[in-house]
């Protein structure tokens, strides 16, 4: 069974789970960033810019516009 490190590795987890249901989507990457400290939701930005770049683009960049990438 894997183990979660931390909560950085768990939305990760959560939101590759929903990316198929945009609203969902939306939804878990708005409690990712009240739930993340800065340096995650920067890690994490990076990865799903990469990631889901061409399906959630635009739901990422304004869900954490303050967040640099």
């Amino acid at each position: 069974m894997n183990k979660i490190n931390n909560m950085l590795e768990l939305q990760m987890l959560v939101l590759e789970n929903v990316n198929e249901d945009h609203t969902l989507f939306r939804k878990e990457l708005k409690k990712s960033q009240k739930w993340l400290k800065l340096k995650d939701l920067v890690a994490l930005k990076k990865w799903l810019l990469k990631k889901f770049n061409k399906k959630h683009k635009e739901t990422i960049n304004e869900v954490l516009e303050d967040v640099p990438a």
